[in-house]
This record gives structure tokens, sequence and C-alpha cells, in this order.
């Protein structure tokens, strides 16, 4: 298939620079089989079944954009200037992959200062971003973050507005545990804790998996072939204890929804034909149409930029022709899109 298959019309309008108030009120396409039914989040107790088991990514987003300002020896003295830095991915050592603007001023061996309890040197520069080592670690290196760093908003709403104190609850999950994202999962954002309270009541399961999503999750497909295309990493974890609970659901007869492309690209990445396995690694799996899902049996999703490759695992999960009729849909009916946008829930039947 070729990227220009996964192409739509989207009006600029319907793009979503803030949440629903409260998470709950966003609307809620339900697509079962062939049919659809527009509801909202606060009625997925009406839809899901007892038994059933939610798998939720409990990644925490970092506030990675950060401010600072870099320090050179020169001739004059000791020169500064201004640095934006884009914290991308963790490496094995401690230290962050970042992107960086301007990237073409910065050389090895620099110290940019984001604050008084805060410096970074560039210990690696390539033609796409540096990798910087902290002066702080673990849980000092998270308050220092928490201290000068800014919500890492995606691309298309930070065109249209600054990230602001509010972001620092609107793009972070209720049950968002283990740090190390850079861009959250955001389906889950829809949750509350009385919702989940709520079916818990009635006998859904939950549980939880690990997915640090990183910057890479916005870069455009920039080959016409899909085929060709070539997927970030992104590092995950999926517990024996996580293991044990879906495949147990499974057997019972019950329905695993994944909530969120994240989860269900973790899940699908740790499945063999026995089943959902522990595992711990990167993954950088790309799903499309094609794909043979051995685990997830539905998806809760908001709706994904044209020519994404999530898009195409949508593709993947409902066929290409239901998403087409799908996307129509709420483009018409005025569905919000994207991460602060509506949400939707995909069983293929």
């Amino acid at each position: 298939m070729k990227l220009d298959d996964f192409d739509y019309h989207l009006p600029e309008e319907l793009i979503a620079t803030r949440p629903a108030k409260p998470r709950t009120a966003a609307k809620f396409l339900v697509c079962e089989g062939d049919g659809m039914r527009d509801l909202h989040v606060f009625d997925l107790p009406s839809v899901l079944r007892p038994g059933d088991r939610l798998v939720l990514n409990n990644t925490k987003v970092i506030p990675a954009r950060l401010t600072g300002r870099r320090l050179r020896e020169s001739a004059q003295g000791l020169v500064e200037a201004k640095i934006e830095i884009t914290l991308m991915e963790p490496q094995p050592d401690g230290a962050w992959r970042a992107m960086a603007k301007p990237l073409r001023k910065l050389k090895e061996g620099e110290v940019i200062r984001f604050g008084e309890r805060l410096s970074a040197r560039v210990v690696q520069k390539s033609d796409e971003d540096v990798v910087l080592s902290f002066d702080a670690e673990g849980d000092a290196l998270e308050a220092a973050l928490a201290e000068v760093g800014t919500m890492p908003l995606p691309p298309y709403i930070a065109a249209k507005r600054a990230p602001d104190a509010q972001d620092n609850d609107d793009y972070q999950t209720v049950f968002a545990r283990v740090s190390g994202a850079v861009a959250a999962p955001t389906a889950s954002l829809h949750f509350t804790p009385e919702l989940m309270e709520e079916l818990r009541a009635m006998g859904v399961g939950f549980t939880e998996v690990t997915l640090h999503v990183g910057a890479g999750t916005f870069l455009p497909v920039k080959v016409e072939n899909i085929e060709t295309h070539k997927m970030h990493a992104e590092w995950g974890q999926v517990s024996e204890k996580a293991a044990a609970e879906i495949n147990a659901t499974k057997a019972a007869g019950g329905r695993i929804i994944a909530v969120g492309t994240t989860a269900l690209r973790l899940l699908e990445s740790a499945a063999d034909e026995q089943g959902l396995q522990p595992w711990t690694g990167e993954t950088d799996i790309f799903i499309r149409p094609g794909f043979q899902f051995r685990v997830v049996d539905g998806l809760m999703t908001n709706f994904h930029l044209p020519k994404s490759t999530l898009l195409m695992l949508v593709s993947a999960l409902m066929t290409k022709e239901r998403i087409d009729r799908i996307y129509a849909h709420a483009v018409e009916s005025r569905y919000r899109f994207f991460s602060y946008g509506d949400s939707s829930l995909l069983l293929p039947g």
C-alpha cells in the first residue's frame, strides 16, 4: 500500500488544543464490526462486558521541553547563547537523546545550563540530534525537570499555543507511575478514578504495562511505499503478572482491549504462538494492513493524523475500508481530533 492511501481531509478547526472537561465528557465513537454508535466516554460501562480486560500504559510523561543557555569559551571570554532542548529518549547509560534548536551551533563538550539545579554536557552530536549527559539522575533529575521543564505538547498543539500549568494535569494520565515518556498515551487521558471504579464494580479487569512513548511518535512517514518505512524504537515492559492476567482473561473468554496504540504495540511485540509472554526491551514493531493480531481483541484510541503509522495500525485492526468510513463519519459529526481530542472504541468483530 502507498502512503497516499492513508490520507484524508481534516478541517483545521477539528484539531483539539484542550481536552474535554470533565475527561469523560469526550465524545466516543463505538465501532463494532460495520456498525457505529455516537456515545460519550462516560458510557463505556454500557459498552464493556464483565470479564473484559482493559490494558493501560502506566508510563509517566516528563517535562521534556527545556530552555537553557550554552556556555562556550572564546577569545572574548565566556559566551552564552539561548538553546531550546526537547528530550526524546533515555540512553542505557542514563544520558538522553534530544533535539536541539539551533542544533548547528552546538559542539560536543559544551555545557548547557537550565537553571541553578540542572545542567548538561553535549557528549555526542549528529546531523539530527544530540546526546546530553545531565549533572543529576534518578529522582534528582526528575525533580529538576519538574522545576525547569514544560510539558512536551505535540507539534500540532504547540504551533497553536504555548504549554501552560494546566497541561501538567491535562497531559498526564491518572494512573501514570513510571517516568520516562516524552509524549502521553493519549487514549488514557479520558479516564478518571470514578470511571475506573465503576468499571471494576461491574467486573471489568485492569492490567498495567509500560511503554515509554518517544518523540518519534510524531515523526512523519517520508516514504511512498509504506513497507520500507522504519519505525522508531521505544522501551517497554510486560511483567509476569500482566502476562498471566491477560492470558487468563483470554482463556476464560474475556476480551483484551488495549487502551491506546502504545499498549497495543507492546502487547503484540510480546506475543508468540503460545500467548503473551513477559517481556522487556525496545520495540519498533510496525503494524499495518495484513498484520495478524495475537493478543488484542479491541482498541480504545483517539483519532490519528493523516498519513501516520497509527492510522495504518487502526486500518490493520478494522480494515482500511472500515476506517475510511469511520473517519468520514467522525469528520462529518465534528469529533475533535488528535491528542486532546475525542475517543473511539474499535472492535473488529
